[in-house]
């Protein structure tokens, strides 16, 4: 089979497209065949070095994908040969074929398919978590979504809309907030722009943000918590701006406001329960049409690299799609 390897984590020129043994699903696993493979910021980190957690070498990238089942493990039982299914992994979808545990697979709706199903699961999921379980918002409150056009931000715009808040995207290039306003947002905002707390405030009356989704981080984010409402969450999802800010504690004081810390690895172990009735009320919203997942560019497997590096891009919308296999 063809897959893309990395015998070292530091720069995406160590990862190369090989042909390797086809894997054999053991005790427990099962064999997809991979038809999509989505990829975001947290992907292009691991192939650097650079995430909180080293995978073990060689390390094939991409830790969510779709396909189908192509093989069973020794004592598998209740899946059948050809399901359609996503699953998550710390690596193992830039390749034809990926092991899997069981346990990690994902049936797909009928509305879903291989690229949207790629794209779907760990962000929505994400947004979800974030949303109903540690921000619990409530409707009529107001959002305001950070990195608004990213994979993770255009899904925390549609879980915000429809949990029934008024949702303001935040989003740093006019074709970015229009990818937001095509899924929901009630308003956007342009964050390069240096006065962008000062028209934030102009969009909520003064009012206040009720929740801040945040996977930025970065300068940004002192700036937002000060526009917290009273009782307010701003949600820590992430970096994707580069640094690791710092916050004046009495800020939070001050405004009887809470720094919530979301973490969808450590939830969907904790609380395994909770993550399914999460997942199944997102497949609920996309079988009946009420949710529609948003995807990026998707680039051929032969064009990892790129795919790769586009993870990293400013400019990109939404979540880069690897095609492994057409359908």
């Amino acid at each position: 089979m063809k897959a893309v390897l990395g015998r070292r984590l530091e720069s995406l020129d160590d990862f190369t497209l090989e042909s390797l043994p086809l894997p054999e699903p053991g005790p427990g696993q099962v064999r997809l065949r991979v038809h999509s493979t989505g990829l975001g910021f947290a992907d292009g980190l691991l192939c650097t070095g650079r995430y909180q957690l080293k995978p073990a070498l060689p390390f094939v990238p991409g830790c969510e994908f779709a396909g189908v089942v192509d093989a069973l493990g020794p004592g598998v039982e209740g899946v059948e040969l050809g399901l359609r299914c996503a699953a998550s992994a710390m690596g193992g979808g830039c390749a034809q074929f990926a092991v899997v545990p069981v346990s990690s697979l994902l049936p797909l709706p009928t509305a879903l398919d291989f690229p949207r199903a790629a794209a779907f699961w760990v962000d929505y999921t994400t947004a979800f978590h974030a949303l109903q379980d540690r921000a619990r918002l409530q409707p009529g409150e107001r959002v305001l979504v950070l990195g608004a056009a990213g994979g993770l931000g255009l899904a925390a715009v549609q879980i915000a809309r429809l949990l029934g808040a008024v949702v303001i995207a935040a989003a740093s290039t006019a074709d970015k907030r229009e990818a937001a306003r095509a899924v929901g947002a009630h308003e956007c905002l342009d964050s390069s722009a240096a006065d962008w707390p000062e028209r934030l405030k102009i969009l909520t009356q003064e009012c206040g943000i009720d929740v801040i989704f945040d996977p930025v981080g970065g300068e940004g984010f002192e700036m937002a918590f000060r526009r917290l409402a009273w009782g307010g969450r701003h949600l820590v999802l992430g970096f994707a701006g580069g640094s690791i800010p710092a916050l004046p504690t009495n800020l939070a004081l001050l405004k009887g406001a809470a720094l919530l810390g979301v973490d969808i690895r450590q939830f969907i172990l904790r609380e395994p329960d909770k993550a399914a009735a999460a997942r199944a009320q997102l497949a609920q919203w996309v079988g009946d049409g009420s949710l529609q997942p948003a995807t990026g560019v998707a680039y051929a497997l032969e064009d990892f690299r790129s795919a790769l590096a586009s993870t990293f891009e400013r400019r990109r919308i939404g979540k880069t799609i690897v095609t492994v296999l057409q359908e």
